[in-house]
């Protein structure tokens, strides 16, 4: 049983550094000098400790504020968004006897098979003509069609798994159904609604393909499209390593704050979402 336990341990070690390995490759590449940055083959331990990476990435075209600033605004009205059309749909769809609902929930659900890819130019020539292309306001319009789905899903799965009495007790104390939602179902539903919201921001903080679609305008750029235009920038004849891994290390800083900070609500939100 102990040899278990240490074979067990000794694999979730090894997993966790090969994960933990190119974000660690990656922080030491950020703080290297320009040049041996660019050197090749690379070193894999700094011969000197640099923020110059940080400094030209701070300066880089509009200024790196402006660029967290778009990426932080967008996935706010993301989660907004997403959780304003998810908490009542998913309610509706839960605990209201709704003709044909469940054939309702599998055409919505069935949107998690096309690719969202395949609908972004109809959603730029929709946008163009109302004027949502370069605006932020557009673009997590575009990430919260992206989530709607997979929210939808977890968010009807929690709220049906809710006892029947506490919404039958709420009722014979005089509470309508908003009352109920507001004061019974989502108290009961936190994890659920908290993991909707973490795979919301994670996804529009790193979405790329339809920010690169909608936006034109450089002061409007979210991070990873600094990123990709920063790739093909040049220093010392080739791509700023430096800066680009300095840019991924910033990029990566939020996510995992805001995954260590409701990790508690993420697993047991997750599993209540997915059986009903």
């Amino acid at each position: 049983m102990r040899r278990h336990r240490y074979l067990v341990a000794a694999v979730c070690v090894a997993l966790c550094a090969v994960m933990l390995l190119p974000l660690v490759f990656s922080v030491l590449a950020s703080l290297k000098p320009t040049a041996e940055a660019a050197a090749s083959p690379p070193t894999w331990w700094p011969d000197a400790f640099s923020l110059d990476s940080y400094d030209r990435l701070w300066n880089y075209q509009q200024g790196l504020p402006v660029y967290l600033f778009n990426s932080l605004w967008t996935a706010v009205l993301t989660i907004v968004f997403t959780l304003v059309l998810t908490v009542p749909a998913a309610y509706g769809l839960a605990r209201f006897p709704v003709p044909g609902k469940e054939v309702i929930f599998v055409v919505l659900l069935l949107a998690l098979i096309v690719p969202y890819q395949a609908l972004l130019t109809p959603m730029f020539l929709m946008f163009a003509k109302v004027g949502l292309t370069n605006s932020l306001v557009g673009l997590a319009v575009v990430h919260t069609a992206i989530q709607l789905p997979f929210s939808l899903y977890v968010l009807r799965n929690s709220f049906a798994a809710v006892p029947r009495e506490l919404e039958e007790a709420a009722i014979v104390d005089g509470a309508s159904s908003v009352q109920a939602l507001r004061r019974v179902f989502l108290p009961a539903t936190v994890p659920a609604v908290v993991t909707v919201a973490l795979f919301a921001f994670i996804m529009s903080w790193n979405e790329f393909l339809g920010a690169l679609v909608m936006m034109s305008k450089s002061s409007k750029f979210t991070l990873p499209l600094v990123l990709a235009a920063a790739r093909t920038e040049t220093s010392l004849g080739g791509t700023d390593w430096g800066m680009l891994q300095a840019g991924i290390t910033i990029s990566v800083i939020p996510c995992v704050a805001v995954y260590l900070l409701l990790q508690r609500y993420y697993v047991s939100g997750l599993m209540s979402g997915a059986v009903k």
